[in-house]
């Protein structure tokens, strides 16, 4: 079972459990655990997940984190849990002390439904202030789940996920600053972008008005953009959505024809003789036919693009339609009596030539 799969079952658990669970320690055993396992790491053996970990924090005796993940026997998690209804970003203190006397470079912080991941980025054996990854169970995406997937015991590569922790932690915050310029415009942003087409001095008036201007040209181009995608995303599933009428209306009417669709015993009779002649030539079962609303189709290989002949039996006067010039060229000639068709033996063996 993959990942995503997993984690979309733990989601519905923590959504028809979280109102039941009153303690810490229910949180862990409901929520935590089964996200242990779902990284791939045995949660029943004491050598690879370790619960209440001693972390002797200078005097302090007996400090306990509440799991420690190894790998190969080392430790490269440490886990601190809280009850779900907490503020999980409330308590990165504890963490930020056991995390020092570790000997982890990662650390989670979680109440079971957000985890947040952290290490050291900053300064070595330092925790930093802020998560570099935070994953939230009620509101999965698909970014974060394939970032995920680096801290499975299968995948883990510790250095596959420093480096991707300083990408996230600097994009994470190019988004904040550009989300805040976006809002209310510094100076500095301002001053970069009129700079390129005013030649003046930008008195503190006009600093005033620019920003204005600079904060509706942003939103306007963002607004634009969204609006964009969303009409061409619309316009694809209109295109979809027509594809599938026409498809459902050609069904409609084939079906409707084919309830129309009379086989006479004439028609079956001419195909008769068209079989014998053709059977001097190719073996019988290689011979097929299709009736439709305006004719009856000798085939080749059961082949629409193979025609041998077609019959026009649905009119006073009869016809035989021969393709001897090609499938494309077809030739009608009147039937007076269906015996006549012995009479386009050639043309009909010709016409094998075309395949």
């Amino acid at each position: 079972m993959d990942l995503k799969l997993k984690l979309e079952q733990l989601q519905q658990k923590v959504g028809g459990l979280k109102d039941q669970i009153s303690t810490e320690e229910a949180t862990k055993n409901a929520f935590v655990m089964p996200f242990i396992q779902i990284l791939g790491y045995d949660i029943f053996n004491p050598t690879e997940v370790v619960p209440e970990h001693v972390c002797d924090i200078g005097t302090k005796k007996g400090e306990k984190v509440d799991y420690v993940i190894k790998n190969n026997d080392e430790p490269v998690i440490i886990i601190e849990c809280k009850h779900w209804k907490e503020n999980v970003d409330a308590h990165n203190s504890q963490l930020h002390r056991y995390f020092h006397v570790s000997k982890t470079r990662l650390g989670v912080l979680t109440n079971g439904i957000i985890y947040n991941f952290y290490t050291d980025l900053e300064k070595p054996n330092i925790m930093d202030e802020k998560p570099f990854f935070s994953i939230n169970i009620e509101d999965l995406k698909d970014s974060s789940i394939k970032i995920l997937e680096n801290f499975t015991k299968k995948d883990y590569n510790l250095e596959n996920i420093l480096d991707s922790a300083e990408a996230l932690k600097y994009i994470k915050a190019i988004r904040k600053e550009f989300e805040k310029e976006i809002e209310t415009p510094s100076d500095e942003i301002v001053k970069l972008l009129v700079s390129r087409f005013f030649g003046k001095s930008i008195t503190a008036n006009r600093m005033i008005s620019f920003k204005e201007y600079t904060k509706k040209a942003l939103t306007t181009s963002i607004n634009e953009s969204i609006s964009f995608r969303l009409k061409s995303a619309l316009s694809i599933n209109e295109q979809i959505e027509k594809q599938d009428d026409e498809v459902k209306t050609a069904l409609s009417i084939d079906e409707n024809n084919d309830s129309k669709i009379v086989t006479t015993e004439e028609e079956l009779e001419g195909f008769q003789i068209v079989k014998a002649i053709m059977r001097e030539k190719i073996s019988s079962n290689r011979i097929a036919y299709r009736d439709t609303l305006s004719y009856f189709g000798i085939l080749l290989d059961d082949n629409n693009r193979k025609p041998l002949c077609r019959l026009h039996f649905n009119t006073t006067n009869k016809y035989i339609e021969t393709f001897h010039n090609g499938k494309d060229a077809g030739e009608k000639m009147l039937l007076n009596t269906l015996d006549e068709i012995y009479d386009f033996r050639e043309k009909l063996h010709k016409t094998l030539e075309n395949y």
